[in-house]
């Protein structure tokens, strides 16, 4: 079983669309500032990467990520040619804070609040090529586990199309309990690197159409092949590396391949002490010899962790990466970890290579896990 993707969107602090994130993931540029949402001076860390949007410097304003959901999603839609779809699509919406931001505004006296607001499907009703939507909060990996709701909606015959999305502003109450529990402050985000000081907040939407294969051949841009989710529940934060070689074994299981044919893997990457060690033994049990591992990379450097919605802005970056045969850098990395030792890590410059087969890496507090696998094109 697969599905077509075959529309895409995305919006993140590098850029207004997938093919500019894309162009700064090549040429390493960050979306890292110093904090405008709130007073930096509050807190350890000074700096994130944030979409600069606002319409008056240095006064938030609510319901951004709604903002952006609706970008993404009109770009998926757009690119798909069904925003005028009658009756609407089915959207499936990952996401870890939902507009918890507008809330503290609102708490603050800063903004008004409707409770209705809360809820993105208030923004996407009567939107063109917009149906019922329905909003999951599974930590980090929410859009991937979105994603596979989808396709259980297209295999049990409830749809022949979904949009599956996600969104995230940053939050203070989240920002701040980040600062709190990380024991280095963090200046920047620095996946797998020896300098690595935790992690830091981005934002951004990314959204995919999805549809059954073959029922828009021509507009087919990639195959999604599978996808694989658990949740351990093991511990709150800590991530467990047999929990991840798990999913990555389900995602393979489901999508009929194996660790060989997997040509890129982006990984999930979030700077932090426990994630990198754990997804990098993960993937070193799961590829095996250091001769038959796929190249890797990630985004988060370049974007920060945009939390319920990264791990579907990272398989929209791997579709690009198929489609023109060329990896990105992980941006600052210099002196990899000792337990990256053997991975195809990718620094320094952008690879070129033939892809065919991609696999998308997204873990999340509580032991939540998602793993999606990507095919080049529609004869993947």
């Amino acid at each position: 079983m697969s599905w077509d993707v075959i529309g895409t969107g995305a919006v993140a602090s590098v850029g207004g669309s997938a093919p500019e994130i894309f162009a700064a993931l090549c040429s390493g540029t960050r979306g890292l500032a110093e904090l405008r949402a709130f007073p930096p001076g509050r807190y350890r860390a000074r700096a994130a990467y944030e979409i600069d949007d606002r319409e008056t410097p240095g006064r938030d304003e609510p319901g951004r990520a709604t903002r952006w959901l609706k970008a993404a999603i009109a770009q998926a839609l757009g690119e798909a040619g069904l925003d005028g779809a009658p009756g609407g699509l089915p959207v499936l919406i990952g996401t870890t804070l939902r507009e918890q931001r507008t809330a503290e505004l609102w708490w603050t006296g800063e903004a008004p609040l409707r409770p209705e607001d809360l809820h993105f499907g208030t923004a996407l009703a009567g939107r063109p090529g917009v149906g019922l939507s329905h909003t999951f909060a599974n930590a980090c990996a929410a859009s991937l586990c979105a994603l596979a709701l989808g396709t259980d909606l297209i295999d049990l015959g409830e749809a022949e199309t979904v949009v599956v999305a996600g969104t995230d502003s940053i939050a203070e109450s989240v920002f701040g309990t980040l600062d709190r529990v990380q024991n280095a402050v963090p200046t920047a985000l620095l996946p797998f690197d020896r300098s690595r000081r935790g992690m830091l907040p981005g934002e951004g939407a990314a959204a995919v159409v999805l549809s059954r294969t073959g029922l828009h051949p021509e507009r087919a841009r990639a195959r999604l092949l599978g996808v694989g989710t658990n949740c351990d529940a093991r511990h709150p934060t800590a991530p467990t590396p047999e929990s991840i070689t798990a999913a990555i074994h389900d995602a393979h299981r489901r999508a009929g391949v194996g660790p060989a044919d997997i040509d890129l893997v982006m990984l999930h990457g979030t700077g932090t002490p426990l994630n990198d060690v754990s997804e990098a033994r993960a993937l070193t049990e799961v590829f095996g010899a250091p001769d038959a591992r796929p190249l890797m990379t990630a985004v988060k450097a370049v974007t920060g962790h945009t939390l319920g919605g990264s791990g579907l802005l990272s398989l929209v970056m791997a579709m690009l990466a198929l489609e023109r045969g060329t990896v990105p850098p992980i941006a600052g990395l210099e002196d990899p970890i000792e337990e990256v030792a053997g991975l195809g890590l990718v620094a320094g410059e952008p690879r070129r290579a033939a892809l065919a087969t991609a696999q998308i890496d997204a873990f999340g507090f509580g032991g939540i896990n998602a793993v999606a696998v990507l095919g080049a094109g529609a004869a993947a």
